[in-house]
């Protein structure tokens, strides 16, 4: 997504960007301090964070009908799930919010996401909860699909999207700012988009060894048009996961959510 403004591809004007990779239960942590100006967030995390932050309506990774994959070494059923326990990338991320609504009060452990297939093949945790490119290559492992989340919330909400995290720009910045920054970063997606084969060339220096064709393959199912902006119905989509959270006491407080346009 980052490709043009990283690789100095697009005139900024007088601002300069400084770009810091980290995975996303970190970001959600620095969140929570205000750490960075702008940031990769998780939906779920947003909800600690709206006080200092709002969403830009650029960048969002969102599984139209496909989403986080619950996986396990034996069949298992989905009702079965408060049962065992499962590993997660993290408790402020929106799968696990996700998870939680499906399934009330699961047992869980936190594992770094790179690192959840490992813990399910070698027995540690019953289940592992996936967010990585692993959706694509668990059944190689001989690991099983227990449930496809973005397929049931489709279900579950009659036909919404499940958004998994965005970009949030701190308040603070004053609205010319916060206006300007959310220009470039769509000037950038749309340039990575329109330059696709060397964006994901640069991409492919942070995927851990990954395949060039499975990190293709991943792109483009979380970098899309709808990370262009996800439009009305994927800020619904973002508006009926922290209700739900709310309504069912996995988030402590209703969540004062705003869109910069």
């Amino acid at each position: 997504m980052f490709y043009g403004l990283a690789t100095h591809k697009l005139e900024t004007g007088g601002l300069e960007f400084e770009h810091t990779l980290q995975d996303i239960q970190t970001l959600n942590e620095e969140a929570r301090k205000g750490t960075y100006d702008v940031t990769a967030i998780s939906f779920h995390a947003y909800a600690y964070v709206a006080d200092k932050y709002a969403l830009l309506p650029h960048g969002a990774s969102i599984g139209d009908n496909y989403g986080p994959i619950l996986v396990a070494n034996e069949e298992l059923d989905p009702a079965d799930l408060s049962t065992v326990t499962i590993a997660v990338p993290g408790t402020l991320t929106s799968a696990f919010l996700a998870l939680s609504i499906h399934t009330p009060n699961f047992k869980y452990e936190v594992v770094p996401f790179d690192q959840i297939i490992e813990a399910v093949t070698e027995r540690r945790c019953d289940a592992g909860l996936l967010i990585h490119e692993g959706q694509l290559f668990y059944q190689d492992l001989g690991l099983r699909k227990v449930l496809d989340l973005g397929e049931w919330w489709h279900e579950h909400t009659n036909g919404l999207p499940l958004p998994m995290g965005g970009n949030a720009i701190r308040r603070d910045l004053g609205e010319e700012t916060i206006r300007e920054v959310s220009k470039l970063l769509k000037e950038s997606i749309r340039y990575s988009l329109d330059n696709r084969e060397d964006a994901l060339a640069y991409a492919m220096q942070f995927a851990r060894d990954m395949d060039a064709a499975l990190a293709d393959q991943f792109v483009g199912m979380w970098v899309n048009e709808l990370t262009l902006d996800y439009g009305e119905r994927g800020r619904e989509a973002v508006r009926r996961l922290l209700s739900e959270g709310y309504e069912r006491g996995i988030i402590p407080h209703q969540v004062d959510i705003q869109f910069v346009t």
